[in-house]
């Protein structure tokens, strides 16, 4: 899965439009990032910019926006209704797709660090990328904002954690900058069949992590209960990462409640929609909708989907369109307007950027076109990733059929469990059906690379040398993956729906060609490496799995034709 953060950095800036045009036009510098949102804030005198990328561009963008920022903002002269501390206030990273909260951690100090050394900026690292407790809270980095700074700078137990240092010009000019990492928060509204906000707003008390105030007697009306020091007691709500709150919409004419799910991980958003939906019944209400306000990440619907088929024994094993149908019907995404996933989902978002073309996007007869054609890709490597696709597509086809299959209700899970795994290899294969192609330009590019030169003739064989390790290395990932297909096969041959056991016959027939189709790519490759004892190591070990797939396919196609003939 690609790796994709989002990064929400926050500048000093809300008013002269130049500046903050100036700041994003060199975040979107190369067309490596997406810029999602620009939010100034005049009387904040801030502006809140949302991008996303692979984790690389992102942080060259992060950095060319602090640099722009740092340049543009003399923070001597800045004021504003929001707390601030630097030209670029904050700028935290959020995990997407393929990438955990740790990882974000990781990369939000190296670009503290990064920021330092190149920039000049010092940097302060707050919520998941803190290197000690209490700076995980943002407003203890920040304590004393832009003119506490003077004081706490080169003070031990005060100063940034990247770049700390006496008070300077250019401090005083740019400030500091807390870099963090943090779960992507999730704003949603839940609709209710009734038009009272002081109804939505009790639901919204009951589930929020702060909850409400607990009083005498437990009633509404009864005086709000103090510990010793005369603080308020709070009888906190039942989801954890969540803040809520109950309100009505002209709009629609409904009441809501609003919430933010700021630990994803904690409170997936079927939990949260399961427990607003509980929360509300409890008091006579239904919840009728749910309506998604911004972006959401695949992983949080695809989830949910997965959740209600669970609740419906039903297979998981099944596209991510049928699953994200699922979810939008569960949660009644579409009640107020139309669900687009295309215009929601972020990685659906960034796919449409991307205007390659792409051999798995084509039909059926194209990709065979473009095959027959003269030109040498895709060719062999392709179609044997792609043939190990089908095997893997048929051998989740009879786990799918399987779990319907009358009479075995109560091993759904047993089958579901195989088609999620088909469906896993499925895509990890129809990937490897254009990194083949990629491959072989990669190859062609070293080739056009110039050769005048002691020095360049040096960089051209190197570039090809691996170029060439990558092109043995795709094919044998192929092997691996097609190989790997054969165990849902067979537990599919032995164990699934025995009107299906020809189709699992055929995914036999189909893996072990995408094995031997891949292994011969993997042996005329290798030829041409100069490392011949990499280039030993990787032939032995495709020899290795030509070998049992051979035997994996015979043993399987047994096993389908004594069930055809019994």
């Amino acid at each position: 899965m690609k790796k994709i953060i989002e990064c929400v950095p926050n500048f000093s800036e809300g008013r002269d439009r130049a500046v903050i045009d100036a700041i994003t036009a060199e975040i979107e510098k190369g067309g490596e990032v997406r810029l999602l949102d620009v939010d100034p804030g005049e009387a904040t005198n801030r502006t809140v910019v949302t991008f996303v990328g692979e984790p690389e561009a992102v942080i060259e963008a992060a950095l060319r926006g602090m640099k722009k920022a740092a340049e543009l903002i003399d923070m001597r002269g800045h004021h504003g209704a929001h707390p601030r501390m630097g030209a670029t206030d904050v700028c935290p990273l959020i995990p997407v797709s393929g990438v955990t909260l740790k990882e974000c951690a990781e990369y939000a100090r190296e670009l503290a660090r990064r920021a330092s050394e190149e920039l000049g900026i010092p940097c302060y690292c707050y919520e998941a990328a803190a290197f000690s407790p209490e700076r995980k809270n943002l407003a203890v980095c920040r304590k004393g904002e832009y003119e506490g700074l003077a004081d706490r700078m080169g003070k031990p137990g005060e100063g940034p954690d990247f770049g700390d240092r006496p008070w300077d010009e250019q401090v005083a000019r740019t400030g500091c900058t807390a870099v963090g990492a943090r779960d992507f928060l999730i704003a949603v509204n839940f609709n209710l069949n009734t038009t009272s906000t002081r109804r939505a707003n009790a639901i919204a008390f009951d589930v929020r992590e702060k909850g409400r105030p607990m009083r005498e007697g437990g009633k509404v009306t009864g005086k709000k209960l103090t510990d010793e020091n005369g603080n308020v007691i709070w009888k906190p709500g039942t989801l954890k990462g969540t803040k809520a709150i109950g309100w009505f919409i002209d709009e629609y004419g409904i009441a809501q409640v609003s919430m933010n799910i700021t630990n994803m991980s904690e409170t997936p958003l079927h939990v949260a929609f399961d427990e607003v939906s509980r929360a509300a019944a409890a008091r006579g209400i239904r919840v009728t909708g749910t309506e998604i306000v911004g972006l959401i990440p695949k992983r949080a619907i695809i989830d949910a989907g997965k959740h209600y088929l669970r609740m419906q024994q039903r297979s998981l094993g099944i596209s991510d369109p049928e699953i994200i149908k699922i979810a939008v019907k569960s949660m009644g995404l579409d009640e107020l307007k139309p669900f687009d996933a295309a215009e929601k989902v972020i990685e659906y978002m960034l796919e449409a950027e991307d205007k390659s073309k792409k051999l798995v996007d084509m039909t059926c007869r194209g990709f065979a076109d473009e095959t027959s054609s003269e030109s040498p890709a895709p060719g062999g490597g392709s179609i044997s990733a792609y043939m190990g696709a089908l095997a893997a597509a048929l051998g989740t086809m009879v786990a799918n059929l399987s779990s319907h299959k009358p009479g075995w209700d109560d091993r759904w899970e047993e089958f579901s469990d195989a088609a999620e795994r088909g469906r896993e290899l499925q895509d990890k294969l129809i990937h490897l059906v254009d990194e083949d192609t990629a491959a072989f330009n990669k190859i062609m590019d070293a080739l056009g690379l110039p050769k005048g030169t002691e020095e360049e003739k040096a960089a051209r064989k190197a570039a090809l040398e691996a170029a060439t390790l990558f092109a043995t290395e795709v094919p044998l990932q192929t092997m691996k993956t097609a190989y790997e297909v054969f165990d849902v096969i067979e537990s599919m041959a032995a164990k699934g729906n025995p009107a299906s056991v020809s189709d699992a016959g055929v995914g036999a027939l189909a893996a072990r060609s995408a094995v031997m189709g891949a292994h011969l790519n993997v042996r005329i490759n290798a030829r041409d490496l100069k490392d011949r004892t990499v280039a030993d190591a990787l032939l032995a070990e495709a020899a290795e799995i030509a070998a049992k797939a051979a035997e994996r396919e015979t043993a399987i196609l047994r096993m389908v034709n004594d069930v055809i003939d019994r």
